[in-house]
């Protein structure tokens, strides 16, 4: 079976690359196609696949600074041709599920979430704190053909795959389609979980540096707090970010760690900080795959992963992690003062085992279940056909 993978951009190893690993675990002889490719940015097991860019990937400086062309997404994910595959698994959180099918040809997308640059999150990315007042013009002229791009495209996928509830209830606000929710994986046997007395005085952050990450409140938090902050990651943000630390010896950033000392880094933590208000995150079940609890803002896919600290402490044992209610300085600066007072409390077992129930092997199972699922029920007929080209026409 000639299998097409489809991911958005190959620059970074993130949470988005963490699936796309596992899926080339899956099928390593499939062909990968994406935007642009920054070669050996992402793991081996990506690295090794016959990858193949858009002409985006031909521009000067479109590697390193590709959310700049971003006019051109659209066009150059319909660019790609894909015949004479069997099967096309795309994962997406921007173009890649708008890519052109031939008729014949099932389509999973994996939704990592619909494009938040023009929709919940267009005023982090474009408002007047976030953007100069060009870049502010040209989103806001932008903005509304991505949306009706989004709108046109959305059913060239013949079945969606959330990567959690919260996910799959926005695909179906935005597109109006069903989806099957698989959480993301995350590989538990990365990380040794030591005991209470070998944990370290940090807290730890593993973020990429874009608004809705929320970076700057840990950074806040921490400088009046001075508590020792670790923060691994890169993005368009870190300037602004480092500006905001100026002066803050309790706040260090790390970047260009390796797998091995992101790791290391997760198991001497004494827990992982996550401000967002993220789609589903791995980085939570990777802080938990090591032993550690979490203090995580209280909306989005952290409720379908970390098991929050009750307010009465009755649910110590099973607890995995804490809550705050506002995504502010202060109520964050405030859930670190309780995870001050209660660290001791959090069992590493406990959070091990929640994480072992989204180990890359339960995703890879349930993934391959899908597409056989797809594959014996998928007959498209040649009036699917012309819908689909004339979706292509549409978008």
């Amino acid at each position: 079976m000639r299998v097409a993978l489809v991911h958005d951009w190959l620059v970074s190893m993130r949470g988005g690359e963490r699936v796309l690993e596992a899926f080339c675990e899956l099928f390593p002889e499939a062909d990968l196609f994406t935007l642009v490719h920054e070669p050996g940015s992402c793991s081996p097991a990506i690295e090794r696949m016959r990858i193949h860019p858009s002409f985006i990937d031909r521009i000067p400086g479109a590697r390193r600074h590709h959310r700049r062309f971003w006019p051109l997404f659209a066009h150059a994910a319909e660019s790609f041709d894909l015949r004479g595959f069997d099967l096309v698994l795309s994962s997406s959180s921007c173009v890649a599920r708008g890519v052109v099918v031939p008729c014949g040809t099932p389509h999973i997308c994996y939704c990592h979430t619909p494009m938040r640059y023009v929709w919940e999150s267009f005023t982090e990315y474009f408002g007047r704190d976030a953007a100069g007042p060009v870049t502010r013009l040209a989103a806001s002229a932008i903005a509304p053909f991505w949306r009706v791009w989004e709108e046109a495209s959305a059913h060239r996928a013949d079945v969606f795959i959330a990567n959690s509830r919260n996910v799959s209830r926005r695909i179906r606000r935005r597109y109006g389609r069903d989806s099957l929710v698989i959480p993301p994986p995350v590989d538990v046997s990365r990380f040794q979980p030591r005991p209470l007395s070998q944990t370290g005085d940090y807290y730890l952050m593993v973020t990429a540096f874009v608004p809705y990450k929320r970076t700057d409140l840990a950074v806040k938090a921490f400088a009046s707090l001075g508590l020792p902050l670790k923060i691994v990651g890169h993005g368009p943000e870190e300037a602004r970010l480092r500006r905001l630390a100026k002066g803050q010896n309790s706040i260090t950033f790390i970047d260009g760690a390796s797998d091995e000392e992101i790791a290391r880094l997760y198991e001497g933590a004494r827990a992982l900080i996550f401000p967002g208000e993220e789609d589903a995150g791995i980085t939570p079940l990777e802080a938990q795959a090591a032993g550690r609890p979490v203090i995580a803002f209280g909306k989005g896919g952290a409720l379908e992963t970390v098991i929050g600290l009750a307010d009465d402490g009755k649910n110590a044992a099973e607890a995995t992690g804490l809550f705050f209610g506002e995504q502010t300085a202060d109520a964050l600066k405030s859930a670190v003062e309780r995870m001050e007072a209660s660290w001791r409390n959090f069992d590493p077992a406990a959070a091990r085992r929640r994480a072992e129930m989204f180990d890359k092997a339960v995703f890879r199972r349930r993934i391959g279940e899908a597409v056989d699922d797809v594959l014996k029920e998928s007959r498209q007929t040649a009036g699917a056909c012309g819908a689909r080209m004339g979706e292509k026409m549409n978008g």
